[in-house]
């Protein structure tokens, strides 16, 4: 054993067996990675984002997609220089560990838990919601589709990487076709001052639709706009996932940028067409502020209710798209913690044949379930839906602003502490681009504390967070296990953590 002089911890000698029983199989090249990347966003294309028009009008939401926007850039390119840099399916607890030690890497590790088991718990719940108006089953059917929903693709994920990969580039394609064809079908009859501008301030402060559009582009001033911040983040919400595949990577040191980045313009691309055009034909942005199934919304309004239950099973594709993707994540991203002892060992192992983290996407799977599940049956099923739409995914995105937080003192760190490292790639914006995510994450954080429904998801991660400390504290950290990145972080990271 070793031990850490400086953070407490303790590291278990394993033998060979260990990491025979954890072994991974790489497969994924550019194509792959960029898929993974946007599959994972695609569904906040298709709804959620349109939630944030309420708080800031059309022109609001505008605004906060630019920054939104600005803020994913400084963090994709902060984490195109350091996953290749650091190609360890850690991801943003590996950079984290290696420049902030044991402790920063678990607590960073512990807000990318939040998001990777939650955000799949959300998206089940509006794919639920989706088959649940195309059959016309009743609420109380809505379980048996989140519990079909786990098993068909947790299963998916579980058979095989190649599988996994390719199921991934299908649904992100169909789901990418599905939304070019609303704007190709969109285009022509699009009225951006008749619709994207008809809401205006009533005399009690809220939103009133103006029959007529021709409304204010700021009607709520640049304060709504600033609102509307936690919303445009799921416009891109999971992109920074693509790290986690880097040990599945053929060559993840010129790949993985390539792949983020491209993945990045996807989305810049279709987050600001969508914004442009959904809002832009029948019901507008009124009608959107409140709908929670804003594409189908746009479609009907062009083709009629004639279509609906067809359109709404290609709405549905891009929320498969995120789920199966984000599946991939959450496995990852336990496996990694647990494979260097952060979490419980067991939840390593992968699979004899399929070098897959079975384990872990099981358990994954399984927490999100039961935290489902349990809220449903305590609120019932009405207060259930919309907690599991609100606080869950609140959480989720709670959790996310505060690991690009961690991220980008990661990157600032090691450009600071470890220039001797290898780079291939270095990003263009460097440490003002780290120093604007974690302005404008703040700032998010700041509007989500405003906001009711928000803090009630901020306690639940707080006592995610409790939890997962305290079993740090008194058990994981004595039993960690030197991995690719604790072997990376002791051997490459700074002086002060050398002394392990």
């Amino acid at each position: 054993m070793a031990e850490g002089s400086k953070s407490g911890v303790t590291y278990t000698t394993v033998d060979v067996s260990y990491f025979e029983q954890r072994a991974l199989k790489r497969h994924a090249r550019v194509w792959s990675l960029w898929a993974l990347g946007v599959g994972a966003v695609i569904s906040g294309h298709f709804s959620g984002w349109n939630l944030g028009i309420a708080s800031g009008g059309w022109g609001g939401m505008f605004i906060a997609a630019v920054i939104i926007a600005i803020m994913y850039l400084g963090l994709t390119f902060s984490i195109a220089e350091m996953s290749p840099a650091l190609p360890h399916t850690g991801a943003a607890y590996s950079f984290a560990r290696t420049t902030m030690g044991p402790w920063g890497g678990f607590v960073t590790g512990l807000c990318e838990n939040v998001e990777y088991v939650i955000t799949p718990a959300v998206v089940v719940s509006f794919i639920g919601s989706y088959m649940g108006s195309i059959f016309g089953t009743p609420p109380a059917f809505q379980p048996v589709y989140w519990i079909f929903g786990y098993i068909i693709f947790v299963g998916l994920n579980i058979a095989g990487v190649e599988l996994s990969f390719r199921v991934t580039l299908v649904v992100t394609l169909a789901a990418l076709a599905c939304l070019v064809a609303f704007w190709v079908s969109a285009i022509p009859v699009a009225n951006f001052s008749r619709w994207a501008l008809n809401i205006g301030v009533g005399p009690d402060g809220t939103a009133v639709e103006l029959p007529n559009g021709g409304g204010p582009f700021l009607p709520f001033g640049i304060g709504g706009a600033l609102a509307a911040l936690p919303f445009a983040v799921w416009l891109f919400l999971a992109i920074e996932q693509l790290p986690l595949a880097a040990e599945e990577s053929v060559d993840p040191k010129t790949d993985m940028p390539k792949g983020i980045m491209l993945g990045m313009a996807t989305l810049i691309v279709s987050a600001f067409m969508i914004l442009w055009l959904n809002s832009s034909v029948a019901n507008g942005s009124f009608g959107l502020s409140t709908s929670l199934e804003p594409l189908l919304d746009g479609f009907k309004a062009i083709y009629g209710d004639g279509l609906a239950k067809l359109l709404a099973l290609v709405a549905v594709i891009g929320l498969i798209a995120s789920f199966h993707t984000i599946i991939y994540a959450q496995g990852r991203q336990i496996y990694s913690l647990s494979r260097a002892g952060y979490f419980p060992r067991g939840l390593s192992v992968t699979h004899g044949g399929r070098k897959t983290p079975h384990v872990a996407m099981v358990a994954g799977a399984l927490v999100g379930l039961v935290i489902m599940l349990g809220i449903w049956f305590a609120l019932g099923a009405e207060a259930g839906a919309a907690a599991i739409g609100g606080t869950l995914l609140n959480m989720a995105v709670f959790g996310a602003m505060l690991s690009y937080v961690m991220q980008a003192i990661s990157f600032i760190l090691m450009r600071k502490n470890m220039p001797h490292i290898e780079r291939p790639y270095k990003s263009p914006f460097g440490i003002p681009g780290a120093v604007a995510t974690i302005v404008i994450a703040i700032v998010t954080i700041w509007f989500q504390l405003s906001d009711p429904i928000y803090r009630n998801g901020v306690i639940g991660v707080a006592i995610w967070f409790a939890a997962g400390i305290a079993y740090f504290g008194i058990w994981g950290r004595h039993k960690l296990v030197l991995s690719p990145e604790e072997e990376f972080a002791l051997s490459k990271g700074t002086a002060e953590y050398k002394s392990y």
